[in-house]
């Protein structure tokens, strides 16, 4: 779907892409790509395809497929390329596994209990020197050597500079209860060399919350000379929630000092759109290679009956990750089942997206929060051949004019409603790259933006027509 973001969702042929084209245009999915598959990993690979790999909720297996788009994951064949054995050591819970593509061959880290103890948990690794993973020969490379030899899980490997490191959780008595973040050199992609160090302990409420003291999960995304480590923390219930660290690049990560919490979860259940406990999340990229990818799993309701380890419906989602101008990664909130949203961005004032604000829509930068700038491109509400904007933070809401003023207002259901609420998308007039809206029951009238408020209006001038055009991103 992503191939052909800009028709998919706007309705209009991309045209000539311009300099004012954004770097990173919108694409869009359509979630859930896999249901009962927890602790997703997507990897992209040089040869055209995805790798996906998830916990499956026997927790007896490692599953994988492949697919050219992210979407074309939801229906591909699911190969089974281990299963544990039926004694002894990696014959417990198996959770948790990453591909990876290490010098030339592939890599599956994943925790694995033993048959006898299902809590005894350890890294462990797999490695498949095929060109194809799912059908080459995969082997035991064995548990990677931990100096402290307790229960210890998701490991995750990213190079940094030309060194490649791990990062995994790991209970130390000595420190208390729960599970705590560490990172170490690699001397291999199944050994580690050097002491490790605990990078995060989970003090604060939102790390403890449900009665775990827990940071697990990590993940590594790199950008504008900064390393990003998301981790997730608390019970696997709907308080379960992402954190991040974050180090300078050129920072020594072997030291704890180099790394920086944010005292508040990053990405955490969001009721409005019906998403409770999202995290053990990944990173991957669009096909396109423009869009940075938040690989997830979360819930769609938020009571679990018994313990969360017994409720096989954490899912695989997908969103587009957002970059503030301090240069952070913006997650928003995890949105609604269905298609992801866009933003749309300002032709003549391109750091400016289309935002509500106390449900007047209006352009702004810096918007906060990121889900006041995202809508869902749908189905027009006056039907095909017309599109309606509904917001992604207030499910059902959607952009309709007002006396000629744009809100964000509750669909009541009415004709008047729908009418109001309907555009037809069409090629940008002042860049066919863009994308405008006329408005359905106003013909000749269209979105346009003044004094940085929404506006329909009927559009000649060249101000105007500028006015009235926007990027998708």
């Amino acid at each position: 779907m992503a191939g052909s973001a800009a028709a998919a969702f706007t309705g209009v042929s991309a045209g000539t892409a311009r300099a004012a084209v954004p770097a990173s245009p919108g694409v869009t999915y359509t979630n859930t790509i896999a249901e009962q598959r927890a602790d997703p990993h997507i990897f992209k690979h040089t040869d055209g395809f995805y790798y996906f790999t998830a916990t499956v909720p026997a927790y007896d297996r490692i599953v994988l497929r492949r697919a050219t788009t992210i979407q074309g994951l939801t229906s591909a064949a699911e190969t089974t390329i281990w299963t544990r054995p039926a004694t002894g050591t990696m014959g417990g819970y198996i959770w948790a596994p990453e591909i990876h593509f290490i010098d030339g061959k592939w890599y599956i880290y994943f925790a694995a209990g033993d048959a006898n103890n299902v809590w005894h948990i350890r890294p462990y690794v797999l490695e498949c020197a095929d060109a194809n993973p799912i059908t080459g020969t995969w082997t035991v490379k064995g548990r990677i050597a931990l100096p402290l030899d307790t229960f210890s899980l998701d490991a995750t490997t990213f190079a940094v500079n030309g060194t490649r490191y791990l990062a995994w959780a790991q209970n130390d008595p000595a420190v208390g209860t729960g599970t705590n973040l560490y990172i170490a050199q690699m001397s291999s992609p199944w050994t580690i060399t050097g002491t490790p160090v605990m990078i995060s302990r989970p003090t604060a409420a939102w790390e403890t919350a449900g009665g775990a003291t827990v940071n697990e999960g990590p993940a590594v995304i790199q950008k504008n000379g900064k390393v990003f480590m998301t981790f997730s923390a608390a019970a696997t219930s709907a308080v379960y929630c992402m954190g991040m660290l974050t180090a300078s690049a050129s920072a020594n990560l072997l030291s704890a000092s180099s790394w920086a919490k944010n005292p508040n979860p990053v990405f955490a259940s969001f009721a409005a759109t019906s998403q409770y406990g999202p995290g053990h999340n990944q990173f991957t990229v669009s096909e396109d290679g423009k869009s940075d990818i938040l690989v997830y799993h979360d819930r769609s309701y938020k009571d679990i009956s018994g313990s969360p380890l017994n409720d096989p419906n954490r899912r695989t989602r997908v969103q587009k990750i957002y970059w503030k101008a301090d240069g952070t990664p913006d997650f928003g909130i995890p949105v609604a089942d269905g298609v992801t949203p866009i933003r749309l961005s300002s032709y003549n004032f391109p750091d400016r997206f289309i935002r509500h604000w106390e449900y007047r829509a209006k352009i702004e930068a810096n918007v906060a929060p990121l889900a006041d700038s995202q809508f869902r491109v749908v189905t027009g509400l006056t039907g095909s051949g017309t599109v309606s904007l509904e917001s992604a933070n207030f499910p059902g809401y959607f952009l309709r004019h007002k006396n000629n003023e744009v809100w964000v207002e509750k669909n009541d259901g009415t004709a008047l409603f729908a009418g109001d609420a309907s555009f037809t998308a069409r090629a940008g007039l002042a860049d066919s790259a863009g994308v405008s809206y006329e408005s359905f029951n106003l013909p000749g009238r269209y979105i346009r933006h003044y004094n940085y408020l929404l506006y329909v209006q009927a559009v000649s001038t060249t101000t105007a027509l500028a006015d009235a055009t926007f990027y998708t991103q």
